[in-house]
C-alpha cells in the first residue's frame, strides 16, 4: 500500500496542552519530591527486554542545542511541542521504552503523577527508561567534541530506579578532543557496571565540514568504529552499540557481538525511508536486536508520532516487512488522541490532575 496521508495533520496541543505543561510546572515548584517518589512507585520490569529486541525512543537532542527538524531550525526548542511528541509515544503507545537528559525523564515521572492522580494506569510501569549521560559538547560550540558527562551519573540513575545509561563518542581522527570524550566514555561504563546497570553506547565517526561534523555513514568506517566501542570499559557485558543504519550493514553486524540498536539520524518528514531502513537492518544479522530512534519517530513530516512508533515497534517485535509497517500506521494515527485528557482536568477552574 503506498504511503498516504489522507489529509491527516496532527496537532501536538490536542493530545498534550498548555495547561498540562504549567501543571508539571507547577509540581516543580511546589511537590519536586514528587519525581523521587514517583520513580520509586514504578513496577519495573524483571528483565531488560522481554524478547531479546528493544525499541527505546531518543529526547536528548535539545540538550545538546540541536533544536532544528528540516528548514525550522526552532522546532525541538518548543518544549510544549516537544513534550506533547514525546507524550504522544510513550503514554498512548506500546513503544518498549525512552531515553533522555534529566529534565525530560522528571517531567515524564511528573507527568505520570497527574495522571495516576486523576485516576489513569501508570504510563511508565514496565517502560525502559534510559538516562543520557554526556550531553556537553553542544552543538556549534567551539569545544563540541569534548563531550563531558553533565547530564545524570549512574549513582543518580541508580537512585531513580532507572533501567541503563546512554553516551556517545564522535570519533574525528584529526582531533584530539575525541581521545579526552572516549575517555569519559569508558569511566561511564565502568561506573554503571559497578551499579549492574546496562550503557548503550553511540559511537560515531565523523569528518569535520566547516563548523558541523557529518557522520561518516559507510559501513567500513562504522565497522571500525563498533570495534573501538565494544572494548570500552571495565567489561563489555552491560553494553550495547546504537549505530546508523548504512547500506551493507551485514558488515556493522558482524564486525561485534554485542547487540545493536539502529538510529535514524535527522528527520526525513517522510517515515517510509525509516521504516525501509530499519526493515532492512534487522535482517543484518542476529545481533541487530532494535532501535534507538529520536527525530524520525517525532518529527514526521505532518503524520502521527505514535503511529511511526507503533510501525517500528512491529518491524522490531515482530519482523513485518516496510510495506506492511506503512499499512499499519495509516490504520493507527490519530486514535487515542485523547489519552492524557480523559485523566488529566486541566480546564479554567479545575485542577490539571484530578
Amino acid at each position: 500500500m503506498a504511503y498516504d496521508l489522507k489529509g491527516f495533520k496532527f496537532d501536538s496541543t490536542a493530545f498534550f496542552s498548555q495547561e498540562m505543561k504549567d501543571a508539571i510546572t507547577a509540581v516543580r515548584v511546589d511537590r519536586p519530591s514528587i519525581v523521587q517518589a514517583e520513580a520509586m512507585a514504578r513496577r519495573r520490569r524483571t528483565t531488560l527486554t522481554t524478547n531479546g529486541k528493544l525499541s527505546i525512543l531518543a529526547t536528548d537532542h535539545p540538550a545538546r542545542r540541536v533544536t532544528g527538524v528540516g528548514s525550522e531550525s526552532f522546532l525541538m526548542a518548543d518544549r510544549l511541542g516537544y513534550l506533547g511528541r514525546v507524550l504522544r509515544v510513550i503514554a498512548a503507545s506500546e513503544f518498549d521504552g525512552v531515553m533522555g537528559p534529566t529534565d525530560i525523564i522528571e517531567d515524564l515521572f511528573i507527568m505520570n503523577y497527574l495522571v495516576r492522580q486523576g485516576g489513569g494506569p501508570s504510563f511508565l510501569d514496565n517502560k525502559v527508561i534510559i538516562g543520557c549521560m554526556n550531553r556537553g559538547g553542544l552543538a556549534g560550540a567551539a569545544f563540541e567534541m569534548d563531550d563531558r558527562m553533565t547530564s545524570f551519573t549512574a549513582e543518580s540513575m541508580a537512585r531513580l530506579g532507572l533501567d541503563g545509561a546512554k553516551i556517545m563518542f564522535r570519533l574525528d581522527i584529526d582531533n584530539p578532543d575525541s581521545l579526552a570524550t572516549i575517555d569519559y566514555c569508558a569511566q561511564a561504563i565502568s561506573d554503571m557496571n559497578s551499579y549492574g546497570l546496562p550503557t548503550f553506547l553511540e559511537p560515531l565517526p565523523v569528518r569535520k565540514e566547516g563548523v558541523k561534523y557529518p557522520v561518516l555513514k559507510q559501513a567500513d568506517e562504522l565497522a571500525r568504529v563498533a570495534g573501538v566501542a565494544s572494548a570500552l570499559g571495565d567489561s563489555s557485558m552491560n553494553l550495547w552499540l546504537k549505530l546508523p543504519y548504512a547500506e551493507g550493514y551485514e558488515r556493522v553486524a558482524n564486525a561485534t557481538t554485542l547487540p545493536i540498536l539502529m538510529l535514524g539520524g535527522d528527520a526525513k518528514g517522510d517515515p517510509t525511508p525509516t521504516l525501509g531502513e530499519f526493515a532492512n537492518g534487522m535482517k543484518a544479522g542476529a545481533n541487530v536486536r532494535g532501535a534507538l530512534v529520536g527525530r524520525n519517530v517525532l518529527f514526521p513530516g505532518d503524520d502521527d508520532p505514535m503511529a511511526v512508533a507503533m510501525a517500528i515497534q512491529k518491524i522490531v517485535q515482530e519482523g513485518i516487512g516496510a510495506d506492511e509497517a506503512v499499512e499499519y500506521l495509516m490504520s493507527v494515527r490519530g486514535q487515542d488522541m485523547d489519552w492524557l485528557s480523559q485523566y488529566l482536568c486541566c480546564d479554567e477552574g479545575c485542577c490539571c490532575g484530578g
